[in-house]
């Protein structure tokens, strides 16, 4: 009973610290909760002979909601009981801490440039959960994302956790993702219904091909659902 108690405060405090776009922590049994459950599914079975386990998310600017995505893709593989590791290397904006309420005064960047492992920076905000925030901006970020230093931290990730996302910048202006690209085993490219041109869909597919990256599939943020939608999605399961 103590240890039920102790839990169930940890999870209260979790809920409190997080920001409103973690919508699998703060309304677990939303259809958008469910919608990421689905994208786990995919991953974990429907892929699985390509058995993608480092996986960078991006998009192709900075409005689709790519570091949300990423947190709530992370979070839904935890409760799978998929120990699983959040890298926030979008080094320029970071934002991966602030979803998560954690602290940024040190992390991936620090890590970098001081050759530190990466339990020294990790922080845990839900058990079972890793995440490595961005940490100081960087002056070189483009370089330090491909070093060796950074290839030797990814490994040691891969060794330790059964999924690794990335939280890699966007595709355009900079190529720090493109660069990302190649070193995982997928992409997911996050893309806003409302907001994402054609246009600049092209692009990114063009640039992440252009650099052999194994591209997944395309995250769909900001969908309109109709009555019908939430009214099917309230049917009792069998």
């Amino acid at each position: 009973m103590v240890e039920s108690k102790h839990l169930d405060s940890q999870r209260e405090v979790a809920i409190n610290n997080v920001s409103r776009g973690l919508v699998t922590v703060t309304s677990p049994g939303s259809i958008v909760s469910d919608a990421y459950r689905t994208l786990r599914t995919n991953l974990m079975y429907t892929l699985r002979d390509v058995m993608p386990r480092t996986i960078i998310m991006t998009s192709p600017d900075s409005i689709e909601g790519k570091s949300a995505a990423c947190a709530n893709l992370a979070v839904v593989l935890t409760q799978a009981d998929k120990s699983t590791l959040i890298m926030d290397c979008d080094l320029r904006k970071p934002t991966v801490h602030e979803l998560f309420g954690l602290r940024n005064e040190q992390g991936l960047a620090d890590a970098l440039a001081e050759n530190r492992s990466l339990r020294e920076i990790w922080q845990e905000p839900l058990l079972g959960l890793k995440v490595v925030p961005a940490g100081s901006v960087p002056p070189n970020p483009t370089e330090l994302l491909g070093s060796r230093v950074f290839a030797e931290l990814l490994d040691q990730a891969r060794q330790e956790f059964d999924y690794v996302l990335i939280d890699a910048p966007p595709t355009w202006p900079v190529s720090d993702a493109l660069i990302l690209a190649t070193l995982g085993d997928g992409v997911l490219l996050v893309l806003d219904s409302r907001n994402t041109g054609k246009a600049a869909v092209r692009q990114a597919m063009n640039s992440l091909q252009g650099v052999g990256a194994n591209v997944l599939g395309t995250v769909m943020n900001n969908i309109e659902l109709s009555k019908d939608d939430y009214r099917h999605h309230g049917y009792p399961r069998e």
